[in-house]
């Protein structure tokens, strides 16, 4: 049977980090649908914190949305074949 790696820690209480240099390589290889990932579990953590108000919380989440609508826009715009 394999045996599962030791989670160092988790990144927004959602992603896994297996050790401390994880966050580098994370860094270095960020894309901007990685950036767009990052910044949804941050501020749905940050939510779920208390942090916002709820108007602040309103406008972060449609602009959530927005980013990820064009994400989507845009990976299918480019997958047309012309």
């Amino acid at each position: 049977m394999k045996e599962e790696e030791e989670i160092y820690g988790k990144l927004f209480n959602v992603i896994p980090l297996m050790d401390d240099n994880h966050v580098d390589l994370l860094l270095s290889t960020m894309t901007k649908e990685t950036a767009i990932y990052y910044l949804t579990h941050a501020v749905n953590l940050a939510y779920h914190n208390g942090v916002y108000s709820l108007g602040e919380s309103e406008i972060l989440s449609k602009s959530i949305r927005m980013l990820n609508k064009e994400e989507i826009s845009e990976d299918t715009n480019s997958s047309e074949v012309v």
